[in-house]
């Protein structure tokens, strides 16, 4: 999907999300809600949205076509929370098949930032929950899972920081290639004698593997589950600060080359 408006500011770089795409139509739609979300908050920004697999329309088609038509910079922004193996690997190999015509930088990935606590804690309070309520409420951070120790790494930082925001306990779970699972978690929470559980997912869209932590929460009992992180304002924002980072860059490397 490609959102423009012309403006001077046309010749900056090529805002390219790169999402991992899912049979669910859901995640598209999702996909889709956030960056256009965030091309509005950029009038005159040309932001294009492509995925890895299933949804159309694909990285490699997307970059020919912006090849096709004279573009040059492009900023490849994977749109995943962590720098698992999408982002060390599949989106590298996409961009290195680009058109030779293309100057491509790759974005950091979204996480860690405090804007994603923000939209986290979002739909914490949108579930039902109030800042009040983080003194007598554990937390169960439910992300996808990765076998990437980085990653793995990355979610159980940002459970120690929220911890440190006040919520009185949190644990970190995984749909799948790690524990515990969901429903683990927030069983184990019970056991240290934690009145009200909530669950929190830590992804962007919905999907297969976020039916599987809501599966989880229901089964196990939690008080409480947020939605997924979707077209949050935060997350919008986050998008553009990755992308403007990555542009500023580029224009150095283009300055001093």
């Amino acid at each position: 999907m490609r959102h423009h408006i012309n403006s001077p500011a046309g010749r900056r770089p090529v805002l390219l999300v790169i999402a991992h795409g899912s049979r669910d139509p859901r995640h598209a739609a999702t996909v889709h809600a956030l960056v256009r979300r965030a091309a509005e908050l950029r009038p005159g920004l040309r932001v294009e949205t492509a995925f890895l697999d299933f949804n159309a329309p694909s990285a490699p088609r997307v970059l020919e076509r912006l090849a096709d038509e004279g573009a040059r910079d492009v900023v490849a922004l994977p749109l995943l929370l962590t720098r698992a193996f999408h982002a060390k690997a599949d989106i590298p190999s996409v961009l290195r098949a680009a058109p030779a015509a293309l100057r491509i930088r790759q974005a950091e990935v979204l996480g860690p930032s405090p804007l994603l606590r923000g939209a986290l804690e979002r739909r914490l309070f949108e579930a039902g929950l109030g800042p009040r309520d983080r003194s007598d409420t554990g937390l169960v951070l439910a992300s996808a899972g990765s076998t990437d120790p980085e990653a793995i790494a990355v979610i159980a930082e940002m459970a120690r920081e929220l911890r440190h925001t006040g919520w009185c306990a949190v644990r970190p779970a995984f749909a799948s290639a790690a524990l515990p699972r969901t429903g683990q978690a927030v069983r184990a929470l019970r056991a240290e004698g934690v009145r009200r559980v909530a669950v929190a997912p830590y992804v962007i869209a919905p999907g297969r593997l976020p039916d599987r932590i809501a599966a989880g929460a229901s089964e196990a009992g939690a008080d409480v589950l947020a939605d997924v992180l979707g077209p949050a304002p935060e997350l919008a924002r986050l998008l553009l600060r990755r992308y403007d980072a990555s542009a500023r860059s580029e224009d150095l490397l283009a300055a001093v080359g």
